[in-house]
């Protein structure tokens, strides 16, 4: 069963290209500030959750306004895609700053005992974001190979007991989400790239999540490294759909996906979310005419090539709407030739 025929069967109808986002946006300035304010202890979550809120709804309306057709909340609600979910599941005590990236930091969480899964920990902000739009939200959170990645053991045994307890615990959000009614999700797994000689652990824990759930899955997982150490194996990972970088790239790996006999569907980075310059619409669509020359169309979802939350809204903004102007003329240009 094709990526489409899945989608249809759990009742979901897409355009050809379906627009997407990676996950993140970009914080308004009140939000920044407002969290600035929880930290020191100014503001209560309850009012800190206001502003998440509004955040979330200005960002929902705007892409109902461009014609997203799977949009995301934003993560208006989230700090690090690592941390925030350390914090809201025992076995985790917060560890110090550490670099991510570039002039990034996070708390670098630490598993001190075993990892349990409190409760959900996005479905209300699933509900939320749904709430808001007639069009299929996206579910989104970081999965058990990643989460492991990113924090320091001091309980486990080895690395893999990290990654299967963690896939094992996140089943249960992935359940759910499902028992709230979200039919397309998303694991993000940033860290497989980066590891090839433990792709097996992240291949095993991909399954523990997802595997016999009735949902169409994602994985935003070959950001970092070298993709292609990681071919073909990757490909086994249990999910419907990758969500991968090319714009940053230059669509270097585009032909080597058809080259390992890539069948699955791509949500394809179209716009450099590691530049402060808006991607020109031509351009943005010069590279979605080239995804379609090399794969077929009905399995590209055009989308930034991570997600927006280093930029300003305004650049936020701009990016979107050139991938969302972009993928409208090459669709209408396809539907003209049937």
């Amino acid at each position: 069963m094709n990526g489409r025929e899945k989608l249809k069967r759990l009742g979901i109808e897409l355009p050809m290209l379906p627009i997407t986002a990676v996950g993140s946006y970009a914080k308004p300035e009140e939000l920044t500030k407002a969290r600035a304010k929880f930290v020191r202890g100014d503001i209560s979550s309850d009012e800190l959750r206001k502003y998440q809120e509004e955040a979330t709804a200005m960002w929902m309306g705007f892409q109902n306004e461009i014609g997203v057709d799977v949009p995301v909340d934003g993560e208006m609600y989230r700090t690090d895609m690592v941390e925030y979910f350390a914090e809201e599941m025992d076995g985790f005590e917060k560890g110090g700053w550490v670099r991510s990236y570039g002039n990034r930091y996070y708390r670098k969480p630490i598993i001190t005992s075993e990892i349990r899964w409190r409760g959900p920990i996005t479905v209300d902000w699933w509900k939320f974001a749904q709430s808001l739009t007639d069009k299929p939200v996206k579910g989104m959170f970081t999965g058990g190979y990643t989460t492991m990645d990113w924090s320091f053991n001091e309980h486990y045994p080895n690395r893999k007991a990290v990654a299967l307890a963690l896939a094992l615990e996140f089943r249960k959000e992935v359940e759910a989400l499902v028992e709230a009614g979200c039919k397309i999700i998303q694991v993000d797994e940033p860290a497989v790239s980066v590891r090839a000689d433990e792709i097996d652990i992240a291949i095993e824990a991909m399954q523990i999540t997802c595997e016999g759930i009735d949902a169409y899955f994602i994985t935003h997982a070959l950001e970092y490294g070298y993709p292609q150490t990681v071919f073909p194996d990757v490909l086994e990972l249990a999910v419907d759909n990758f969500d991968m970088e090319f714009a940053n790239s230059d669509f270097a790996f585009l032909e080597g996906l058809r080259d390992f006999g890539f069948d699955k569907d791509l949500s394809l980075g179209v716009v450099d979310v590691h530049t402060h310059v808006i991607d020109d619409t031509d351009e943005v669509e010069q590279r979605i005419r080239k995804a379609i020359d090399i794969l077929p169309a009905e399995t590209i979802w055009p989308d930034p090539d991570c997600g927006l939350k280093t930029r300003t809204v305004e650049e936020s903004m701009g990016k979107m709407r050139a991938i969302a102007e972009a993928t409208k003329r090459v669709r209408a240009d396809i539907s003209s030739r049937v």
